[in-house]
């Protein structure tokens, strides 16, 4: 099978263009010895089918950042039959620059022309045909969001890849041309493949060419001393910079012809002076953010009922079809579109479990036999199954963000503010990504330079409440808003994300001052233009998803529920017994006290201890938390309210509160640890891959510490309201403790004497 490999800049479409041409087949998993992101998948509709691989997006093949490296060897070593190089239509000049590098490796070549719609729609013209005969390289006019020229972009390349090609340069005639030469006829006369690329690189002082190349490295130091006055002063890497823009500027550009316009701004531009304001640009942002956490997690359209006077007054007399059309009425009125797939994903398993315990029941299968597959394999699939859909919707909204363009934007606004704290904008892109998944986060802050910056980033990523922990806050703040009237659900859950944000700026500014201090690395980034997102590519993102979740539910967290209804309902001698009894009584009692300082310790009636299993099995994929409360809920003889049907998260904790007693309090700093503790396996193992050697144990003593503390602050807080100035008091002189040692005002360190220590 042919392969073809994708590679362009960042936000030049090229992932858009996968999309269109794998479709379902696409699939996602690590490029071999590194954690960053492979996609492959199969181009059919040719004469035979063509694998394609998805490059990192990169600017050059410079061994700056691992995704030029992952680039540059899959093109040298892996040999792909051809290498289609999307560039930006909108920004030739600057996407041409990686075409000028790709052109001298000896591999067959198109270049796709992206976008061409906008260049069309601004009134620009680009000449395809002449820049193809400047470039010597077939060149097909696409836009991948439109998908056309697709198909012709796809034959253009498979015809290409049927001959072989030498690569060539655009620094032939330049004052390097000489050694250039002189180091590819060495190289070549090694045997060594792509001369031309290495020749180039080596001159350019490239430091894994000059690893692998020291005897031809000798050449171009040489070389080097003819430019000793030169304005470059014998920096060849800017000089074969700042030929391949002089050639690109002289001949490629040619070939764009732009349309005469009054100096106006774009639509992008005017967006922007909005949504980038200095003063409303954060603002802004926070209410997108609660916007979609209302959208997501609200039961109600709460300003278009108060304005339109919605109300739901649409009972049959039929419960089924009255249950069915509860699914999109609140009884404020119109549901919101998580709180529709809710009901709707509810109705559905309900009417499963229904089923499944009369099955069991007319069949007369034992006892233990129905409480397992009832209570514990149904009742903890249930609970998750029925937030999957309130989960993906949330993922939609913040896919059409990034595609839209808009979460760059707020990177870019986050700068100013996070560049105060110790970090750079570009750490806030893999940190938004933990509201969908810690997993892909964590990889993405290999995009950082500065390993303190990763090491940090990789802590707090976990603070950025990831879709697992959605229906922990989702099922705990509509408990609390249930039983305490004046309290919003959907506020509530707002508040808490922001409150995770909050604290991963707060420990990001503490590590700066302690145990990570340094720079803050500059941080230059592209904004691209603001666009629709593409309903195909949306759902394939969330296609993505929900397989990610589909897997988790039916191996990890049925495996999960499994364990703890035996735990909960044997005892140590393998009998069945009550929960006062069981196994998993007797651990969870064994550890409570641990957590009496966040509330939910010794201070709890004896059925307290489940908070503590819940948290200790999140700990394997946080959507546990959700299923052991579905398992042990009937184990302690909890009873769900009528009105949750036992599908809802939030009956399920307003039950566990009225049989454990837990306030309000301990209840929000049991979701606060949650938040802000080690993640699932699958989060930490990333985390871990992606921590410098043996550094890994302290991210998990932070998580551990930082958790326990907060949580037990938060419920001291709010519990007794008076401990605020002596709280507010400690932190203070923790801080200006900091700070001044810093500034070198307090001395403070330890030296080992003598197998002593001592203090200076």
């Amino acid at each position: 099978m042919l392969k073809f490999a994708l590679a362009g800049n960042p936000n030049c479409g090229k992932t858009t263009l996968f999309n269109a041409l794998t479709g379902s087949t696409a699939h996602v998993g690590n490029w071999p010895g590194v954690t960053v992101d492979k996609r492959e998948g199969t181009y059919k509709k040719l004469s035979a089918p063509v694998a394609i691989v998805d490059l990192p997006g990169i600017y050059s093949l410079s061994p700056y950042t691992p995704e030029e490296v992952i680039s540059r060897n899959y093109i040298l070593d892996e040999k792909p039959d051809c290498v289609i190089n999307i560039v930006d239509a909108t920004n030739l000049e600057r996407n041409l620059y990686l075409t000028t590098q790709i052109m001298e490796i000896d591999v067959p070549m198109v270049v796709a022309l992206n976008m061409i719609d906008v260049v069309k729609k601004s009134g620009d013209k680009l000449d395809a045909k002449k820049l193809e005969q400047k470039i010597g390289l077939p060149v097909v006019e696409i836009s991948a969001l439109r998908e056309e020229g697709i198909a012709r972009l796809m034959e253009c390349a498979y015809a290409a890849a049927q001959a072989k090609r030498a690569g060539t340069t655009v620094l032939q005639g330049t004052a390097l041309s000489h050694v250039i030469d002189d180091v590819k006829i060495a190289l070549k006369g090694k045997g060594v493949e792509n001369p031309l690329f290495h020749a180039v690189k080596l001159t350019e002082g490239d430091e894994l060419e000059v690893v692998n190349h020291p005897d031809e490295m000798q050449m171009v130091e040489e070389f080097k001393k003819q430019f000793a006055d030169d304005v470059f002063a014998g920096d060849f890497e800017a000089m074969v910079a700042d030929a391949r823009y002089k050639y690109i500027s002289a001949n490629f550009s040619t070939a764009v012809e732009h349309a005469k316009r009054e100096q106006t701004l774009t639509k992008s531009d005017r967006a922007d002076k909005v949504l980038t304001h200095r003063i409303w640009g954060i603002p802004i942002f926070l209410v997108v953010l609660f916007a979609i956490f209302h959208l997501t997690f609200g039961e109600d359209l709460l300003y278009l009922n108060a304005l339109f006077g919605f109300a739901q007054d649409v009972a049959t007399g039929n419960e089924t079809l009255d249950a069915f059309v509860a699914v999109f009425y609140s009884s404020a009125g119109i549901s919101t579109p998580g709180a529709i797939v809710f009901n709707l994903m509810g109705f559905v398993t309900d009417q499963i479990g229904g089923g499944i315990a009369a099955g069991l029941e007319s069949a007369g299968a034992a006892p233990w036999a129905q409480g397992l597959v009832n209570e514990g394999i149904w009742a903890g699939l249930s609970g998750i199954l029925s937030f999957i859909p309130q989960i993906l919707v949330l993922f939609l909204f913040i896919s059409i963000l990034e595609d839209s363009g808009y979460m760059a934007r707020v990177a870019f606004i986050l700068d100013r503010a996070f560049r105060k704290f110790g970090l750079s904008g570009r750490a806030f892109i893999p940190m938004i990504m933990g509201f969908g998944c810690s997993v892909p986060a964590a990889i993405n802050t290999r995009t950082l330079a500065d390993e303190k910056e990763r090491v940090m980033t990789n802590r707090v990523i976990p603070f950025f409440t990831c879709g697992a922990k959605a229906p922990i806050l989702a099922a705990v703040c509509g408990a609390i808003a249930s039983l305490y009237t004046g309290i919003n659900a959907d506020l509530l859950v707002f508040g808490l994300y922001v409150f995770g944000m909050a604290m991963a700026i707060v420990m990001v500014a503490f590590m700066r001052q302690t145990s990570m201090r340094g720079e803050v690395a500059p941080f230059i980034m592209e904004l691209p233009a603001y666009h629709a997102p593409q309903f195909r590519n949306l759902m394939l993102h969330l296609w993505d998803k929900l397989k990610h979740y589909i897997k988790k539910a039916f191996t990890i967290i049925l495996a999960s529920s499994i364990v703890i209804w035996f735990l909960s309902n044997f005892s140590w001698s393998w009998k069945m017994v009550s929960v006062e009894e069981s196994i998993l009584y007797d651990i969870g009692a064994f550890v409570q006290w641990i957590c009496t300082p966040m509330g939910f310790g010794v201070q709890l009636s004896s059925f307290g201890w489940v908070f503590v299993v819940a948290a200790v099995t999140g700990l394997i994929a946080k959507e546990n938390v959700i299923a052991t409360f579905y398992v042990l809920a009937p184990a302690i003889g909890a009873l769900i309210p009528a009105w949750d049907d036992g599908e809802s998260g939030i009956g399920a904790v307003v039950a566990l509160m009225e049989a454990t007693g837990i306030t309000w309090q301990a209840l929000l700093a049991f979701t606060v640890f949650n938040m802000l503790t080690v993640p699932c396996f699958a989060a930490a193992a990333t985390v871990r891959a992606e921590t410098p050697k043996g550094k890994f144990k302290y991210t998990v003593a932070f998580w551990i510490l930082t958790s326990f503390v907060t949580a037990s602050l938060v419920y001291v807080l709010l519990s007794w309201w008076w401990t605020a100035p002596i709280v507010a008091a400690v932190l203070a002189l923790v801080v200006v403790f900091f700070v001044l040692r810093n500034r070198g005002k307090i001395k403070f360190s330890f030296k080992k004497k003598r197998g002593t220590q001592a203090r200076e």
